[in-house]
């Protein structure tokens, strides 16, 4: 049986973690955002488990 995974938009993410698009991609280009996944039309999107993975590392970080 296949395992669904959630894909959240980039405005989801953007809302989610309370950072304007600008700055998420500042920190994206120093390497320090969430992982994104570049579809074939050129949408982005992030793995909800990416997500959680990156809550957890700013978590133990602060």
């Amino acid at each position: 049986m296949a395992r669904t995974t959630r894909m959240l938009k980039l405005p989801d993410v953007l809302d989610e973690i309370g950072m304007s698009r600008a700055a998420f991609y500042r920190m994206r280009a120093r390497g320090h955002a969430p992982r994104l996944i570049k579809l074939p039309n050129g949408q982005l999107r992030c793995r909800r488990s990416d997500l959680d993975a990156w809550w957890t590392t700013h978590e133990q970080a602060a």
